[in-house]
């Protein structure tokens, strides 16, 4: 190979490998973007959720029934007349309502490939501003206030958790291993703690 030519396939060369790190280095950045909106793990022990401002909450928890969220092609439509928070957990969970089934999905950083029950049920309460961090789910069984809440519900135990958002249950299990999914019918809460966020 003469020297022009060789000169001409390094040039390429070259600028193949400077695309691929351009191409590279916009992935860590979004990557570093997802994990600054999304948060992350952490060691710090997280809080119980603070009460909400007397203007999000719809009554005092649990008094009365609440209107019950639609579920239109697996997605939930939140009632006109849910608290913000309420709100903001059905848009979340709706954000991971197609994502994989992964064990520890959503504990090592908020956006991931898939989702485990508790990385599912922390990453909804985590859009409501209820959780900092992802909980597992002997952990979620001890967080927030005993019994049924008004517009969320946390049936939790050692080994699994589900949740009750606005009359909808939010949960892994019953899909066949599909993942984080919707569901019309409710499950027996035998076996499992029941708490709620205060306030909800």
């Amino acid at each position: 190979m003469s020297a022009a030519p060789r000169a001409v396939w390094r040039a390429r060369n070259l600028i193949a490998i400077a695309l691929l790190a351009l191409v590279a280095l916009a992935a860590l950045s979004t990557e570093r973007a997802d994990a600054a909106t999304y948060g992350g793990i952490s060691a710090v022990a997280p809080e119980p959720p603070a009460a909400p401002a007397e203007e999000e909450v719809a009554g005092d928890a649990p008094s009365g029934p609440v209107n019950r969220a639609a579920l239109v092609g697996g997605k939930a439509i939140a009632p006109l007349d849910a608290p913000a928070a309420v709100k903001k957990a059905i848009q979340a969970a709706n954000r991971i309502r197609t994502k994989p089934y992964v064990w520890g999905g959503g504990h090592g950083r908020w956006w991931d490939r898939g989702y485990d029950c508790s990385g599912s049920v922390s990453f909804a309460l985590r859009g409501a501003g209820l959780l900092n961090v992802p909980m597992v789910s002997g952990s979620l069984a001890r967080w927030g206030e005993a019994g049924p809440g008004r517009w969320i519900t946390i049936y939790a135990n050692a080994g699994h958790v589900y949740a009750e958002i606005a009359g909808l249950r939010w949960d892994t299990s019953g899909t066949s291993g599909s993942g984080p999914r919707w569901h019309d019918e409710e499950r027996s809460g035998a076996g499992f703690v029941v708490r709620h966020p205060p306030g909800y």
